[in-house]
């Protein structure tokens, strides 16, 4: 069966976070692996010319990076929104794998969620915290959604470890 991952970086970087811990994408690209058996994981990220080094690491963790062009708003702070290009890049993709993880708590993503429930693509929502989760996206994945909150001993990041904090 393959199995696709449409992962929206920014949600999940904000979403753990806010948990008071920092994700190893390495780690989290192997447990998409092994629990899921996503062979393709999309990675929607803003684009800022400064964070080379992550999308190199992001890269060799096995992700294939789409990226979106970031705008600054009225204060200066980077905005990269992939809302967008992720729903899209989900259908033109759709007859290439068997199920898709979407990975988010963003109630944007409701219409794409209930589309490949109802059409059985679905295989699960990962979202990074349940309390955090759009009630909307809990509606339409009913019961294939699962939260990263439980998960941080597979796949946080070693607090000894350096990590950058860039946006995602």
């Amino acid at each position: 069966m393959s199995c696709y991952a449409f992962i929206d970086a920014q949600n999940v970087h904000r979403g753990i976070k806010s948990l008071g811990w920092h994700l190893d994408w390495n780690k989290f690209r192997v447990y998409l692996d092994e629990k899921y058996n996503v062979d393709t994981a999309y990675l929607f990220i803003g684009y800022l010319p400064t964070n080379q080094e992550l999308y190199s690491t992001l890269q060799k963790a096995g992700f294939i990076l789409i990226f979106k062009p970031v705008i600054y708003d009225h204060v200066g702070k980077a905005k990269g929104n992939c809302d967008a290009d992720l729903v899209l890049h989900t259908m033109v993709e759709k007859d290439n794998y068997e199920k898709a993880v979407i990975v988010t708590s963003d109630g944007d993503f409701y219409s794409l969620v209930k589309y490949l429930y109802d059409t059985e693509k679905l295989l699960m929502v990962l979202s990074p915290y349940i309390h955090t989760c759009s009630k909307l996206l809990k509606k339409e994945a009913k019961e294939k959604i699962n939260y990263m909150d439980n998960l941080k001993r597979k796949i946080a990041l070693n607090e000894k470890a350096p990590h950058t904090d860039e946006t995602v």
